[in-house]
């Protein structure tokens, strides 16, 4: 009996520790996930600002 309670105590230890494991990871995970939403709209809005330009400059070229 005195055997099986330290075995679930071990596993129970393992559980907790695999399970603050993931919660760092997962913490961790969502702030490089939220970063890189970030970068995107960046991203985004200096692909639009050069399609604008560049849809500007086209305008300007002669046609043949």
């Amino acid at each position: 009996m005195n055997g099986d309670v330290t075995a679930l105590e071990s596993k129970l230890d393992q559980f907790l520790a695999n399970f603050q494991e993931l919660r760092e990871e997962n913490r961790m995970l969502r702030e490089r996930v939220a970063g890189l939403e970030g970068e995107k709209v960046t991203l985004t809005d200096k692909i639009q600002t050069a399609r604008v330009r560049l849809e500007a400059l086209m305008e300007r070229l002669p046609e043949q």
